[in-house]
């Protein structure tokens, strides 16, 4: 008997410990867990429709910006910008309320920038002890490191980056290192690129990885793809195409060097066994390619499809699950695409331009137009428009779902939806 109740104690114990270790719970990077904008868990109370009068909270930030919000337990974490003041922030809110719980303030020299882009554009990355972002400038690039109470942990001050429209490039979090491209334009001042490892608790390099500057500097962020042995980090890159990189190591296991003919602004898209990614420039010239790593060594990667024309997006990443390819376009268009095969199912304009990337909640399909409205599609074979909900203010952001709430940044305002009684 003593040793049943043992048994039973021990059972209990890991269920009620598993729930605070499960990352399925927390959104700790663009496009959430491993980077695909699937919010499978908690997310059932997320609305289709709602008004003015739905919202949870709305609150105001200091400036304004593009980077997406992410969350860790009851804290959303956002960034933002004063373009004439000269200060950036780093804003804690708490998920259930909006009240703020404090700010972090960054000093900072103007820089050039696309009148597209802005002064907090990369999303930050987060883990249960620290939030860690990525502040570029063309003189320097300050890598900071956040506690969850506010509390700068470590600095790093890096090259600046050279850019034709400015900076906006965001951290993954992976295991204990912090990963983010710090790729150069090819000018006569620029550093040399790189791909970068940290030690999330020290800041130290653990790794760097060289990259040759070319004409178009890369806005991807990596994700991780593939398990045991041959999981790796995938970077896209218009200068060293779709590469796959040892995460303890930064060893190149394997290159596509000629994947993308254009710039790189979406991040990398896992379907199953194949590895997607897209590019484009001036709003056109787009270009989709789906690659099949090598199973072995001693292999090559190969090309499993491309897709060009009004179904291969630009800017926004696309969202695979189920066997289907969802893709937004920056004209407007959105595809489903057989997953597999590249085999275009539909192709609508359901309402304005998308420089955001869609989330999937509950078979529904979310993306943040840059008008401002969030348009929400079934993910399904056949195309249906189930609601469009105007925020009033333009954005180029994506959603974050945790703790069955959604978090929605336009460029000067933070808001939260949920099905939930407020």
């Amino acid at each position: 008997m003593p040793a049943i109740r043992k048994y039973l104690f021990l059972i209990i114990s890991m269920f009620l410990v598993l729930p605070s270790l499960l990352p399925a719970q927390e959104w700790t990077r663009f496009r959430g867990p491993e980077g695909q904008g699937i919010a499978r868990d908690a997310a059932a109370d997320i609305p289709t429709a709602w008004g003015a009068a739905d919202y949870q909270w709305k609150v105001p930030l200091p400036g304004g910006g593009h980077s997406s919000p992410v969350v860790w337990g009851d804290t959303v974490f956002v960034t933002s910008a004063d373009r004439k003041g000269g200060k950036r922030y780093l804003l804690a809110i708490n998920a259930a309320d909006g009240a703020e719980m404090w700010r972090r303030q960054f000093a900072f020299s103007g820089y050039y920038t696309n009148s597209l882009n802005s002064y907090a554009t990369g999303t930050p990355s987060v883990d249960a002890d620290a939030v860690y972002v990525l502040w570029p400038s063309e003189e320097e690039t300050l890598l900071t490191a956040v506690d969850h109470a506010g509390r700068i942990v470590w600095e790093r001050r890096l090259a600046g980056v050279a850019t034709q429209h400015g900076p906006g490039n965001s951290t993954i979090v992976e295991g204990d290192i912090v990963v983010f491209a710090h790729e150069q334009r090819s000018t006569d001042k620029a550093a040399g690129g790189q791909w970068i490892a940290v030690d999330r608790r020290t800041g130290r390099t653990r790794w760097t990885v060289d990259r040759e500057n070319s004409i178009n500097v890369s806005y991807s962020t990596p994700c991780m793809y593939g398990s045991g042995a041959n999981r790796a980090l995938i970077f896209n890159s218009f200068t060293n195409g779709v590469s796959a990189v040892e995460a303890a190591t930064g060893r190149i296991m394997w290159t596509m060097a000629s994947a993308f003919p254009k710039r790189v602004v979406s991040s990398p898209v896992i379907a199953g066994d194949l590895i997607l990614g897209s590019c484009g420039q001036g709003g056109s010239a787009q270009h989709l390619i789906a690659i099949r790593p090598p199973a072995q060594a001693s292999a090559a990667a190969a090309v499993a499809y491309t897709v060009t024309g009004r179904s291969a997006p630009y800017v926004s990443t696309s969202l695979a699950v189920d066997g289907l390819l969802f893709t937004f376009g920056d004209n407007g268009d959105v595809s489903c695409l057989d997953a597999a095969t590249g085999e275009v199912l539909w192709c609508q304009k359901p309402a304005g331009k998308f420089y955001g990337s869609p989330v999937w909640v509950e078979g529904r399909l979310y993306c943040m137009n840059r008008e401002g409205q969030v348009v929400v599609l079934r993910a399904g074979r056949e195309y249906e428009r189930l609601a469009v909900n105007d925020l009033g203010e333009m954005s180029h952001a994506t959603p974050a779902v945790a703790g069955g709430r959604m978090f929605l940044r336009t460029f000067s305002h933070l808001m939260c939806v949920s099905g939930k009684a407020k």
